[in-house]
């Protein structure tokens, strides 16, 4: 968090991350519990060989003791009478956090991504520290996979590749480190910090009282002075709210469904070869991928009979200063009416870059994290009820920057790095990934939404393909990942 004003009163750790949930963060931890909200998030990383098991859990075991967020768990007082906090464990157990497994030799992308559905799909333990890191062997060509997942109460995207940095190194054998100290675990109870929370209550409320009079004050007297401004600002804050949590296009009849089960496809692309098309088509990098995207899908609709406009897609927005801790969770969402029956890619590219251009300046763009405060206390089913109205989305896509050059992890190095994020309602959750050179596109989606499979991974290729295509002669193409890119033979096969 940023450090001044209010933050600076906050209680942070050692490290600086801030112990207290954020109302953000605890509305995300409050989600684990309910499989349709739980809010995992999942790093794919393809290693070139399986390290040594020792090593391997050593780099995890220095980097628990660097970044206390990973030794962490959460403390919900019994009644509300103080934030939720973070409290390092005094039960952890890196045995229980690090795990390795096999695959059926000679395993492949198809069945590491499989292999994450099941570890998604399943609840994190929110009576320990909210991740897992899963060593998979077995491989084709002696090669391993890494899985890291975290809850999103933990951080976000952005955060998450800062959280982890301490696992790799930038050479296959660097000198050895010497352990970091230990710790100090911490014992808290639920009831400890609902006592410790009365306590405080009275000097609580007075600091509370008192800054909502300065509060009052300031903003009665900035009316007085000019009262036109300020009866403006305050409507067009309302207005604005109102267009960034509306939904931008009418829902797509074939994605309404919803289901507990899910599966993900994913594209490697030369970062280069993006970088390129993009500038051709006169847009950014992220603007080349959602309209990559974005033709998938209308080729998807078209497919099956369905052709439409556009869509609802909501594109997570970095607030992350440099100077912010990696803890936490400093996002906000732009909602987007994707262009998914703009034919031309040049063309798409502009429609996602203006719409972009203009959401990001509405006043109320981080309305969410103003209001999450009051969501953050409802009763589970109103929670549950408001949740799905405010989800405005059949699609989200997400674009996160890891590491720039070559990195290695207990002497193994990174080849490919594929991201899986949640699908709190939605459809599907597509995540671009740049990391070493290379950009990857995994689209993960639930199946009662998504019915035709092989169908949509043809499309996906197919999107992404054209975009390419502006990059000029010879023109490159993504490589399907965790498919073939053979088509159905037949438009039989798609089924009703």
């Amino acid at each position: 968090m940023v450090v001044g004003g209010p933050a600076m009163n906050k209680p942070v750790d050692a490290v600086g991350l801030r112990t207290e949930l954020g109302a953000v963060d605890y509305l995300l931890h409050r989600g684990e519990a309910n499989p349709r909200t739980r809010s995992g998030i999942m790093g794919v990383e393809i290693l070139d060989t399986a390290p040594d098991w020792q090593r391997f859990r050593t780099r995890f075991e220095i980097a628990s003791r660097r970044v206390l967020r990973l030794r962490q768990k959460v403390v919900v007082p019994t009644l509300p009478t103080a934030a939720p906090r973070w409290v390092v464990d005094p039960d952890f157990n890196l045995d229980f956090h690090v795990r390795r497994l096999r695959v059926p030799e000679p395993g492949t992308l198809r069945e590491v991504l499989d292999l994450a559905e099941v570890i998604l799909q399943s609840p994190l333990d929110i009576s320990r520290p909210l991740w897992t890191a899963t060593l998979v062997e077995g491989l084709a060509d002696g090669q391993a996979a890494t899985l890291l997942h975290i809850s999103h109460a933990v951080t976000d995207g952005v955060g998450s590749v800062e959280m982890f940095a301490q696992i790799y190194d930038l050479e296959r054998d660097p000198p050895a480190e010497p352990m970091p100290p230990q710790p100090i675990p911490q014992d808290l109870s639920a009831n400890d910090l609902m006592r410790e929370g009365l306590n405080h209550l009275p000097s609580a409320l007075l600091g509370g009282v008192r800054g909502a009079l300065s509060d009052t004050v300031s903003a009665a007297v900035r009316a007085l002075r000019d009262p036109v401004s300020a009866v403006a600002g305050v409507v067009e804050y309302a207005r604005s709210g109102v267009r960034v949590i509306s939904r931008a296009a009418e829902p797509s009849p074939l994605l309404r469904r919803r289901s507990l089960a899910s599966r993900s496809e994913a594209l490697d692309i030369r970062l280069s070869d993006l970088h390129k098309a993009a500038k051709a088509g006169g847009g950014s990098i992220n603007d080349a991928y959602l309209a990559g995207l974005c033709g998938a899908l209308g080729r998807y609709h078209g497919a099956l009979g369905v052709p439409i406009a556009t869509l609802p897609m909501a594109v997570p927005v970095n607030l992350r200063a440099d100077a912010d801790p990696a803890g936490g969770n400093r996002f906000t969402g732009v909602n987007l009416a994707a262009p998914i029956g703009v034919a031309d890619p040049v063309a798409r590219m502009r429609k996602i870059r203006a719409q972009m251009t203009q959401r990001r300046e509405e006043p109320a763009m981080d309305i969410i994290g103003s209001i999450a405060p009051v969501l953050s206390i409802l009763p589970a089913p109103a929670l549950e009820t408001i949740t799905g109205a405010v989800v405005a989305a059949d699609v989200q896509a997400s674009n996160v920057s890891v590491y720039p050059g070559d990195t290695y992890l207990a002497g193994a190095k990174i080849l490919r790095q594929y991201g899986l994020g949640p699908l709190p309602g939605v459809a599907m959750m597509a995540v671009l990934i740049s990391r070493g050179g290379w950009c990857t596109v995994t689209v993960r989606y639930d199946r009662a939404a998504v019915r035709h499979e092989s169908l949509f991974a043809q499309c996906l290729l197919e999107g992404f393909d054209e975009i390419l295509a502006l990059a000029g002669e010879p023109a490159p193409h993504p490589v399907p990942a965790s498919f073939s890119a053979e088509p159905p033979t037949s438009r039989s096969e798609l089924g009703s």
